[in-house]
């Protein structure tokens, strides 16, 4: 097997989306397309991949990072010309290259090293990645010879009636022997109405040289879906979360509501999950066997436990144990650690800190910059004061300890192992091991005080 080179077109403005945004960093199914479609490349094992970048050049490098080497397309003349910009890297090489538009997100590994096998299996200098169109309007026909190699490609402006009724289209994405590719580049012309240098004239020039040209014919029309508005955005959308969806169900998770679940393309989830409706799960977040998310609920990467119930709450860049009860509408913010069996209940928010297996924070309280023990119980509406105007400052509650509620933890501050807080306390000191540390103001009483307020307002 000779070196394997892609280069992705990703230089085009995109101005049918309307949007400030740049056209390939549109994201599906929460990933931009373009990360999609470098994400498939990078299955078929490549030496080189090169991003041909323009509008937004910056903002797509900062999202594909070293995945990829970058040239800049000054001037928006055509794919071919697009292509022409990795010259410098590529040209000079042996081994095959693929072309592959930044826009299609829903194209898979899979067909992409189908493509290149069927190329080098038919020893062709180029081949073509068809589909089958039930309704080829305004795509480019692929016209076939008795043999079944390609003759030519005709755009459908061009076509007469006869080649409109080929219902087998171009894709735009192609399979080239290297060298043929930028030795035919140099000679694509602009003669046309757009004035721009088109990629499908190498077929013609290779062909007009007697070179093979193959097709290789997907059987998922979908797969094809070049993104170039809003209306392609939802459809890729929607056939991208079914994609994702029948994947994890195939494997094993129950998804109660499939239409109105939500799962990102890197999350992975363990057999026997039960993810009930208005759940979106994102990121590199990772659920183990036989937990249970939802409904109305929205985790991103995170790691969930097995055992793990997660009900109407949000979870983002955390760690969450095993056999966890969390919510109703509970809020775990980043950098937090969740510890086995450890409960959060309704509206608790907990923010970068660390729980101990078993320990609880069962209601209305907030818990930031903390290291909290095993065994902890931690009462209603006791808030950890962690932030000073200036700084965060942390709290230690160690193993076994017991905050009444209405607590107010001033940090800095430790509540050691086993010690009692009373409810109502306000502490700002440390408060020994064992110990009960009271905080509040003695009560007092004041016999007969509400008859004496009433004869002073009849008074």
């Amino acid at each position: 097997m000779g070196n394997r080179y892609a280069v992705v077109l990703a230089a085009g403005q995109g101005t049918r989306m309307k949007s400030k945004l740049y056209k390939v960093l549109h994201p599906v199914c929460g990933k931009p397309m373009v990360q999609h479609v470098v994400d498939q490349l990078n299955k078929v094992d490549l030496s080189e991949l090169i991003t041909v970048v323009g509008f937004g050049a910056e903002k797509v490098q900062d999202q594909l990072g070293e995945d990829s080497h970058y040239v800049i397309q000054e001037e928006q003349l055509g794919t071919g010309h697009a292509v022409l910009q990795a010259e410098d890297i590529l040209a000079d090489k042996e081994g095959t290259t693929l072309v592959v538009c930044g826009d299609t997100p829903l194209l898979t590994g899979e067909t992409l090293q189908a493509l290149i096998d069927h190329h080098d299996q038919e020893g062709a200098l180029a081949t073509v990645l068809t589909a089958h169109a039930d309704d080829p309007t305004g795509y480019g026909r692929v016209i076939r010879g008795a043999t079944g190699e390609v003759e030519r490609i005709v755009e459908h402006k061009d076509a007469n009636n006869e080649e409109r009724e080929i219902k087998e289209i171009n894709t735009g994405t192609y399979c080239f022997d290297n060298r043929a590719l930028f030795d035919a580049l140099q000679n694509v012309s602009n003669d046309n109405v757009q004035g721009e240098y088109y990629l499908p004239d190498v077929i013609e020039i290779l062909k007009d040289k007697q070179e093979k040209i193959s097709a290789y014919q997907t059987d998922d029309f979908s797969e094809t879906l070049g993104v170039n508005d809003r209306v392609a955005l939802a459809q890729a959308e929607k056939t991208m979360k079914q994609r994702i969806n029948e994947h994890h169900m195939r494997n094993g998770v129950t998804l109660v509501d499939v239409d109105n679940t939500y799962i990102g393309p890197d999350v992975k989830i363990g057999q026997d999950v039960i993810i009930y409706p208005g759940s979106v799960i994102d990121g590199h977040t990772v659920v183990e066997d036989d937990a249970i998310i939802g409904p109305h609920t929205t985790i991103e990467n995170c790691r969930i436990g097995a055992g793990t119930v997660i009900r109407q709450s949000v979870a983002a860049d955390s760690n969450i144990g095993n056999r966890v009860q969390i919510g109703p509408f509970a809020h775990i913010r980043p950098q937090s650690d969740l510890g086995d069996e450890v409960k959060i209940g309704n509206f608790v928010e907990v923010k970068k800190a660390a729980f101990g297996n078993k320990s609880k924070a069962s209601h209305l309280s907030y818990i930031g910059d903390a290291e909290v023990g095993s065994g902890v119980n931690i009462g209603c509406g006791t808030i950890t004061v962690n932030y000073d105007g200036a700084n965060k400052h942390l709290t230690t509650i160690e193993d076994d300890a017991f905050v009444g509620c209405n607590s107010n933890l001033i940090a800095p501050v430790t509540v050691g192992k086993g010690a009692y807080v009373a409810a109502g306390s306000t502490i700002n000191e440390d408060v020994p091991a064992e110990a009960l540390s009271i905080a509040r103001s003695r009560q007092t009483n004041k016999e007969g005080y509400a008859s004496k307020m009433k004869n002073s307002k009849k008074g």
